[in-house]
This record gives structure tokens, sequence and C-alpha cells, in this order.
């Protein structure tokens, strides 16, 4: 196999079938996937991408010979391109559901001929879903910017397509007593409890619990850099352990290399940990409840409290301020309004 073929698809390698042609197979830690015959071709980025992944694909959309400057062969490119492939797997993995199902429908037309007019045309039929419109228009920007660097067209046209208006507030933001009935169900000692303990007290993404450790743990604070950051050089967190979570972390086996690692010393990975909050809190009666509630529920502990946001910021590692008054628009307004009049002289 030769030196390029090594740095542009790691884990691919060429074999020969009984008929004598030459073909392509990845490889990885035991899991195999067929690439096809036709090295470099957008069918074979498509499913050396799904190997990456761990999915095994058929031919599916963009398979066979892909016509010219259309969208499926805009797409592949895209997948080939800087912009992606310094992405993280799950980031990666995201886009690509968005991107392949709007290639299913729209994969034969051409890239060219895109228009505002049709953009909008699209993102008309996902008005009941405009948060996963939206998700849509984003990567359609980043499609036509890569257009535009190919002198395919002379602009982005997606960018002047005003996006969806959402109708809710994202993740619901946990109150009170919603944690109060959590921790009815799940006691102090179980992943549970620990999961929990340590997103409400840390603002941690799952992304960030499940790596978190006695590593990150120096004297009597807590020191991290986010996960989602990470391309950016991290925002450091760096925050007091509280009472709380002090006790929990002293109940963690001392030899565990994370907080919430499994019984069998392995990573916990953070799709897993999403997958059994949702367990846990229907467990609980508490099916609005997400693990990312948990981020908003600790912004907004902390706007109760007085913290001003830049202090929020910190605990969070929101990058500007916007993001902290989306997160903290649930707060106890009644009690902040008390709060406000008291200190009126």
């Amino acid at each position: 196999m030769s030196r390029r073929v090594r740095r542009e698809f790691p884990g691919a390698s060429a074999y020969y079938d009984r008929h004598g042609t030459r073909r392509w197979r990845f490889r990885r830690k035991g899991f195999s996937a067929e690439l096809g015959s036709d090295y470099g071709s957008p069918d074979f980025v498509r499913r050396y991408e799904d190997a990456v992944a761990g999915l095994r694909s058929g031919p599916g959309a963009g398979a066979g010979k892909t016509i010219p400057k259309s969208i499926s062969d805009l797409i592949a490119r895209y997948y080939r391109s800087a912009a992606y492939l310094g992405l993280k797997p799950s980031t990666k993995n995201t886009y690509r559901g968005i991107l392949e199902r709007f290639r299913e429908e729209h994969g034969t037309k051409s890239a060219i001929g895109l228009k505002r007019r049709h953009i909008q045309t699209i993102l008309a039929e996902k008005i009941e879903t405009p948060s996963a419109g939206n998700n849509l228009l984003d990567r359609l920007r980043a499609l036509m910017d890569l257009a535009v660097d190919l002198d395919w067209s002379l602009d982005n046209p997606a960018n002047n397509v005003k996006r969806l208006k959402e109708r809710s507030g994202g993740f619901h933001t946990w109150s009170e007593a919603e944690i109060e009935k959590f921790y009815a169900v799940h006691k102090p000692g179980s992943v549970a409890h620990t999961a929990m303990t340590l997103m409400l007290y840390t603002g941690a993404a799952r992304s960030d619990a499940v790596k978190l450790g006695r590593g990150n743990v120096h004297g009597d604070r807590l020191r991290y850099r986010r996960q989602k950051t990470e391309n950016s050089g991290g925002v450091l967190i760096d925050i007091p352990i509280h009472h709380q979570l002090r006790a929990v972390m002293n109940n963690c086996p001392s030899g565990a290399f994370t907080f919430l690692q499994t019984k069998y010393g392995r990573g916990r990975s953070p799709n897993g940990l999403g997958n059994q909050m949702r367990t846990w809190c229907d467990k609980a009666g508490l099916p609005e409840c997400t693990s990312h509630g948990l981020r908003k529920a600790i912004a907004r502990r902390l706007a109760e409290a007085g913290a001003t946001p830049h202090e929020i910021m910190a605990v969070t590692g929101h990058k500007t301020l916007a993001e902290v008054d989306r997160y903290t628009k649930d707060v106890n307004r009644p009690t902040l309004a008390t709060d406000g009049i008291t200190r009126l002289k």
C-alpha cells in the first residue's frame, strides 16, 4: 500500500477478489467494511466515512456514477474538505446524518443551480420542525461555501436565507422539584446519582462528564477543558468543588480512572451516558428532563443566587453573554424581583 493511501484513508487496504478485480476494505480493531473498487470516488469516500463511524453501508445515495457538479458531488467533496475532516467524530456523524438525508432527496440536482428560492422552499417544508430545518440550513451554508471555493458559484445563496423561528426554548431546564424527584428515586452510590451530581454541580456536558476523574481534581478545585471548544484551544473550566460533589467523588472507587467508568473499568461514551440518563429520567417520571438540561439548571441556580453573567460563564464555559442569557431564561423571576427591590434604599 502506498504512503499516500495510508495518509488519506487510514485503515483502508487493497485486495483482489476472485475475478482479479482490485477492491478496497476498511479494517480497524476487529471491524471491517467493504469500500468498493473505485478508489477515491464519492461512493468510496461515503463508504469510508461510514466505516470510520463503525457503520457498514451499501450502495445507497451517491452510488454509481455521480453527476458532475451535482448536490451529491458537492457533498462528497465536502467530506474530503479540511473543514469536515477537522471535525470531531461525533460532529462528523451528526453532520453526515443531515447531509445524507438531504442527498437522498436532492442528490441528482445541480449544485450550481441551487438558488435562494429553492432553499426557502426546502425550509418551508420543515416549518413543523424548525430546529431540524435550521440545522439543515447551517449545513447548506457550509456546502455552498465550498461551492464558492470551487468556483461553481459566485456567491452563497444560503447566506441570505432567514432561519426558521423556533418556538421552543431548547432543552428543558430542570426545576428544583424535578431535581429532588430524581434524587428520591436514584440513591447515593448508584451510577445515576453520581452522574446527576457530577453534571449538576459542574455544568459539564456529557462529552466532558464521561472524561472527568481524579486527574481533574486539584486540591479543592476541579479543572478541565471543554471538548466542544477543543479546536480553538479549549475553554478552561476551573471551579471550586461543591461539598455535594465532593461527597460523591469520595464514594467513587479510589482506583477509578474516571468517575463514571463502567463496572468493567472502561470509559463511558457520551451517547451511552445520554441514553442512560433517558432511562433514569423515565424511571423517575421526568419525561422532559435530559442531561443537557442540567447545564441550564446550574446556570439558573447561579443566576438565582445572584451570580453575574461573567461568573456564570466561568462555570459553564460559555464564550458569549448571549449564550448565558439563553441558558438563564428560566430563572425564578419573582425571587429575583424580591432580591432586587430589597436592594432599593
